[in-house]
């Protein structure tokens, strides 16, 4: 049944609340309209477009959060942070980060997200990655949007373990344990606070 157009757009305001990252070519497949439809509706709405409801969430908030690298260094846009605990960062998979004969991502940019993500998510000045442990689960295309999510496993030998987790829609397409170093003080901040937590 074909929605009016009010409806419609009651209906896509509620959506993009509820999912603020979804794309136009999702929201035209869910409403059974042209992406230009879409377009028209957002623009009588005064909703912005994905890009800019991105960086809306994100340049404020993260901004003077993250410590151990600037925001632009990272790879992806973070779109949530709790330091020391987890974080989520969005990547588009533009025509330059893929193999122009088959248009699978280079998996040098899906490891470049999942990485500044480790490094991000530490509540420290200083934090590099010692040692990774990674696996590419299937391969991602050109148009895809990666979301990586990263959560702080705790202390190991010194190191801080970072689990990094990437996918597509809801399928896997990445993961990778990140053993992160970080300054000494902070390091023993981390260590007392997990033994606190257990």
């Amino acid at each position: 049944m074909k929605l009016s157009k009010a409806e419609r757009q009651r209906q896509l305001k509620e959506t993009i609340t509820e999912t603020p990252f979804i794309t136009d070519e999702q929201l035209a497949k869910k409403f059974s309209v042209s992406i230009q439809t879409i377009r028209l509706d957002r623009m009588e709405l005064s909703i912005p477009e994905l890009r800019e409801r991105i960086k809306y969430v994100a340049s404020n908030r993260w901004n003077e959060m993250v410590k151990a690298l600037p925001l632009d260094e990272v790879i992806g846009e973070i779109i949530d942070l709790e330091l020391d605990k987890r974080a989520i960062s969005i990547l588009d998979i533009r025509p330059d980060y893929v193999f122009s004969r088959n248009k699978i991502a280079r998996g040098h940019h899906l490891f470049a997200q999942a990485n500044s993500l480790a490094v991000a998510v530490i509540d420290d000045e200083l934090a590099l990655t010692a040692k990774a442990e990674i696996k590419f689960i299937r391969q991602v295309k050109e148009g895809e949007r990666v979301i990586a999510k990263a959560a702080v496993k705790g202390e190991e030998k010194g190191f801080t373990i970072v689990q990094v987790e990437s996918f597509v829609d809801k399928e896997k397409v990445f993961s990778g344990l990140f053993y992160m170093y970080r300054s000494k003080e902070e390091q023993q901040k981390g260590e007392k606070e997990h033994e606190n937590r257990n």
